[in-house]
């Protein structure tokens, strides 16, 4: 029998997502990706756009490899155009495949209503406009944002360097600013690498740790009925996403 196979599209800094896929899938899904290109430097709503322009024809490269699902890795990419945009990305990627489609934004939406958590807190290698289009996102789908804190250091550092960021310094961030009456803590940003702190900072704030990366496998994963085909991590993996 064939394995099942992830697409991912993710942007062409991004050096994270394919790593963390292939840190936690075992031989029976396999993950094949398309780069969607975006410029280095500091995140902005034109260098988001530019690679979206790219949508439909790299989706499109993706489906011949005769993938299950296609995942959208790019937590930003998903929401800075606002509320519906997460759903008009994954309807254009459908519509133009024929493939079921899962987005970051909407993974991570999932993800904390199959945990039962209504209020977060928020980590980010983002600049502040991001961080203010985070919040509202995430607002308008039901959740309350406690707080959003953004790295200043590795936004300014530009998208390669966000990659390249100890998962040591993520997880002392997020020590120093989750705020403590939140129920979970969401730290965004495919690129960033901190699903590799997860059961450290699960254990020490004793909360769900939710990370874009995280997220994006459960989900694509439970499109494909594998979740039983990778290694769990965090306490998201012990539950199924809400009908």
């Amino acid at each position: 029998m064939s394995p099942k196979r992830i697409g991912i599209l993710i942007p062409s800094t991004n050096t994270s997502v394919e790593a963390d896929f292939q840190r936690l899938l075992f031989d029976a899904v396999t993950v094949h990706s398309e780069r969607l290109y975006i410029p280095d430097g500091t995140m902005t709503e034109a260098s988001l756009d530019l690679m979206n322009a790219d949508l439909q024809e790299k989706a499109a490269l993706l489906a011949t490899a005769k993938i299950d699902v296609i995942a959208y890795a790019c937590t930003s990419g998903s929401f800075y155009r606002g509320t519906a945009w997460d759903e008009q990305v994954r309807d254009t990627i459908e519509q133009r495949t024929g493939v079921p489609c899962v987005t970051t934004s909407t993974a991570v939406s999932k993800a904390f209503q199959a945990l039962d958590v209504h209020t977060i807190s928020v980590m980010t290698p983002y600049p502040d406009w991001t961080n203010q289009k985070l919040a509202q996102y995430y607002a308008a789908q039901g959740l309350s944002v406690k707080g959003v804190h953004g790295d200043a250091r590795a936004a300014a550092d530009g998208h390669r360097a966000i990659n390249d960021q100890d998962p040591a310094q993520i997880e002392q961030f997020a020590h120093e600013h989750f705020d403590r009456d939140a129920q979970a803590l969401f730290c965004s940003c495919t690129a960033w690498r901190s699903l590799e702190c997860v059961q450290a900072l699960e254990t020490s704030l004793n909360v769900p740790v939710v990370t874009s990366n995280q997220a994006t496998i459960w989900a694509a994963l439970h499109t494909i009925d594998s979740l039983d085909k990778a290694k769990p991590v965090g306490r998201l993996f012990s539950v199924l996403p809400a009908q």
